[in-house]
């Protein structure tokens, strides 16, 4: 018996047995556009809001533009954006060297996942750091550590711990949100259940899809939970 087939004789699915392998392999795709944008977008979300806190003028102003219109438009549409939009521009890419990259569903989906998630995320940052007390930056002055020192040390591992939660909810609206690549023929989990419908007309394919996606997210949400316990224990009064 082939493994991918295993699922189908566990619950006694047909469908199943034929596309379970196909939808394995799904799973396999949108776990790494998510674990590669989330990780991606929180190295550069991390730059945008220390920029947007204590960078110059017209590097603040540009950071709000940016949060405003990855925040304020629809997921779909930016990755429609870079899929169709960008992919126009095949000469200028083939000149530069970059059309591997803009020719290819899962780059594009990669990069607007990356690119929207980093918006979310420094927005989460920024109220993370606006919240510690400002006693903390005059505390750590005061013992002469410089201005970035006390960032580094003193106020981004309060920050982190106080972003923990809305930064585990965003990584579970990227995995539900990642359904939307099935649209630009990347085969994800929901292009693989999609494909298994269009074949077999069995509508349970899509419930079988519904609840992998709540196992997935129930599992990182139990994961970040013990998380959060474990690393604030410090700050709960008993």
């Amino acid at each position: 018996m082939n493994w991918c087939e295993y699922p189908g004789y566990l619950v006694g699915s047909e469908v199943l047995q034929n596309y379970g392998c196909r939808m394995a392999n799904g799973l396999w795709v949108t776990f790494e556009l998510v674990a590669i944008s989330v990780a991606l977008g929180f190295a550069l979300a991390l730059g945008l809001a220390i920029a947007r806190l204590y960078g110059p003028r017209w590097a603040r102003m540009a950071v709000s533009g940016y949060t405003t219109f990855l925040r304020g438009t629809p997921l779909l549409c930016q990755l429609f954006l870079v899929y169709y939009g960008l992919g126009q521009f095949r000469e200028f890419w083939q000149g530069i060297g970059l059309w591997w990259f803009f020719r290819e569903p899962f780059f594009c989906a990669l990069f607007t996942f990356t690119i929207n998630t980093a918006a979310y995320q420094a927005e989460i940052l920024r109220g993370a750091i606006q919240a510690i007390p400002r006693g903390q930056f005059e505390g750590a002055l005061s013992l002469g550590l410089h201005r970035w020192s006390t960032l580094r040390l003193v106020v981004l591992p309060q920050a982190m711990i106080l972003a923990l939660r809305p930064l585990g909810n965003e990584l579970i609206v990227m995995i539900k949100s990642s359904a939307i690549v099935s649209l630009v023929t990347l085969f994800d989990l929901m292009g693989a259940t999609r494909l298994a419908f269009a074949r077999s007309f069995d509508l349970t394919i899509y419930l079988y899809a519904a609840l992998i996606y709540l196992v997935l997210v129930e599992i990182i949400r139990r994961v970040w939970d013990r998380l959060e316990i474990r690393l604030s224990r410090h700050m709960v009064l008993r």
